[in-house]
């Protein structure tokens, strides 16, 4: 089984995408099984995520979700825009999310934001 956990900052950027985007809580739900657990628990492939160059470890690894399915977003599929930034850590059995945004609004991750979270894994 998958641990999820959030960080306040995402929380923050999902509940301010979650009112210009009101089916966001099913489609994350949607993405977490069929896209994260599908490939954690299940080991099948999928293209749905790339690593993040830089960001990764023995230990974990930094993701970046671009296919993302938003009902909102009618008619776009998996090419919504919608972007979801998360930290596996195998050991732990773990998914940090550490940012979610709207391409339309900003073009890349936060990776200061991505770089003090790691900071925090590799003290403990």
């Amino acid at each position: 089984m998958i641990n999820y956990v959030t960080i306040p900052e995402f929380n923050k950027d999902f509940k301010s995408l979650l009112k210009r985007f009101k089916s966001l809580e099913k489609d994350f739900e949607n993405m977490k099984k069929y896209t994260l657990e599908t490939y954690y628990e299940k080991g099948q492939p999928t293209t749905a995520f790339v690593p993040i160059e830089g960001f990764c470890s023995e230990n974990y690894t930094s993701n970046k979700v671009r296919k993302f399915s938003c009902m909102t977003l009618k008619g776009r599929g998996a090419a919504s825009g919608i972007r979801v930034i998360f930290v596996w850590e195998e050991s732990k059995r773990q998914v940090t999310f550490i940012e979610m945004y709207f391409k339309g609004d900003k073009e890349n991750e936060d990776r200061e934001r991505l770089s003090n979270f790691i900071q925090t894994i590799e003290e403990n």
